[in-house]
């Protein structure tokens, strides 16, 4: 009877183990270690560059944020074709790769493409693109979340209650027509206006829409000050940088900050974020000033 009684203990551990288990690999963080690499930094670039163009990917531009770190916005005809099937799709038209030195090695990291197509609620399934960013650059582990959060609580993402979801976004301007936006958007990054410069520009494919991610480089939500307060973890969340602003139709939008920055940052503590309570309206403020057309 004992073994009886053993052999039902060990096989309901056994059960229980194998849930958890599942229930882990269910569960999205929003960046990949691709690997922790013993070579300086510009070295590793080049290999990077090479790898990801070899997998179909393009280099859509480049950032220096500060010093010891490096970071490349990425796309494809797929996922610029995906922006397109989903309301404000054109967020996840591009993902980013950043090489980050630390303790004498250079981290390698990507945003995962399954936690930005769903915190972003675009259609369509994201392994494809995961599997080729994995083939080309590696996948150590996934990091930026203690616990993961699922699909469908990605989809509703916030950082807690009366916090913005991603439906919250703020437009910025608005304009006769699309093309006037990306003229006035154009003219106003390349002016430097509010402290915020272009680094690149991605268009979907089939839609009115088109990311652009900047450099924020002046006031209390530049990139450098703000991941210098928030970026404290062994894992570097470089990846995070930089912010975008999205032309969609005849408008001008961006995420809100506190929307933004929690989704790259989900476990950050409420002490660390108030340090920096004024960057999420300092940076609407600055993307304000360079999209204004004035």
């Amino acid at each position: 009877m004992r073994t009886v009684h053993l052999a039902a203990l060990l096989l309901s551990l056994l059960l229980a183990s194998f849930s958890l288990t599942a229930q882990e690999s269910d569960r999205v963080r929003p960046f990949v270690l691709a690997e922790v690499a013993h070579t300086p930094l510009d070295a590793k670039l080049q290999s990077v560059k090479t790898a990801l163009t070899q997998a179909g990917f393009s280099i859509a531009g480049e950032y220096t944020p500060y010093s010891g770190s490096h970071i490349l916005v990425i796309t494809d005809e797929t996922l610029r074709k995906k922006a397109a099937a989903s309301s404000m799709g054109g967020y996840g038209a591009a993902l980013r790769v950043s090489l980050t030195e630390q303790n004498g090695a250079v981290q390698v990291s990507y945003t995962d493409p399954q936690w930005m197509g769903n915190v972003y609620r675009m259609a369509g399934d994201f392994t494809a693109l995961s599997s080729r960013l994995q083939s080309a650059l590696g996948r150590q582990s996934a990091f930026g979340s203690g616990g993961g959060r699922t699909v469908d609580n990605l989809r509703e993402y916030h950082y807690m209650m009366f916090m913005p979801y991603f439906d919250d976004q703020v437009e910025l301007a608005s304009y006769d027509s699309h093309q006037a936006a990306l003229d006035a958007v154009e003219a106003g990054l390349a002016a430097g206006k509010g402290g915020v410069s272009k680094i690149s520009r991605v268009d979907v494919i089939g839609k009115d829409e088109s990311l652009f991610n900047v450099a924020i480089k002046e006031g209390a939500g530049a990139d450098a000050p703000v991941m210098k307060i928030i970026d404290q973890a062994e894992m570097r969340h470089t990846a995070h940088l930089p912010y975008d602003l999205l032309v969609s139709g005849n408008k001008v939008y961006m995420l809100h900050g506190k929307f933004r920055i929690a989704q790259s940052f989900p476990d950050l503590t409420m002490s660390t974020f108030m340090k920096i309570s004024d960057a999420p309206d300092a940076i609407e403020q600055s993307l304000k000033m360079a999209v204004s057309g004035q």
